[in-house]
């Protein structure tokens, strides 16, 4: 897969210092009122892709410390299975607001990579049965395609079976 470089999220920042072989996919992002929408959900329709290739990046506390959670959109987060993974008792959701001050990005598009503060990232392990995958580039519209064990070096993250029906 060839190196893009350009649209300067500080995710697409991160995978280019780290030369890192990706390519980013804009898609024009649904407008409106935010709500409970799927913004991952909304991309993958957007770009025709399988919803089990393109993972949604959730914010979650762990015990109390903050967590990223990479699940497909087709799916949900197994909270029980996220604790567990992390050695922990307990996971709840983030509140929205949290996970914007916590990562530097908005809802929908919210990036596992170049977040405002470094935070453990768990990635479903159904991520590694895939050529590539597709996240978040840092903004609703566009996505990110790249090797999974690539995302896991660059988020210096764990896999475990943490996804949901």
């Amino acid at each position: 897969m060839a190196r893009r470089t350009g649209s300067g999220t500080p995710a697409l920042t991160a995978l280019e210092r780290a030369g890192v072989a990706h390519r980013t996919h804009p898609y024009e992002a649904p407008s409106g009122p935010d709500g409970h929408r799927s913004y991952g959900t909304d991309a993958a329709a957007a770009l025709g892709l399988d919803p089990h290739r393109v993972f949604k990046t959730l914010v979650a506390e762990v015990d109390g410390a903050p967590v990223l959670a990479m699940v497909p959109v087709a799916g949900t987060l197994d909270l029980k299975a996220l604790a567990a993974a992390r050695g922990a008792k307990k996971a709840v959701m983030a509140d929205p607001a949290a996970a914007e001050r916590l990562t530097g990005y908005v809802t929908g598009g919210i990036s596992p990579l170049g977040t405002k503060r470094r935070l453990p990232v768990v990635v479903d392990a159904s991520a590694l049965g895939h050529a590539t995958i597709f996240c978040s580039a840092g903004r609703r519209g566009l996505q990110i395609e790249l090797a999974p064990a690539d995302l896991v070096a660059a988020a210096s993250a764990t896999t475990a079976a943490v996804a949901g029906p």
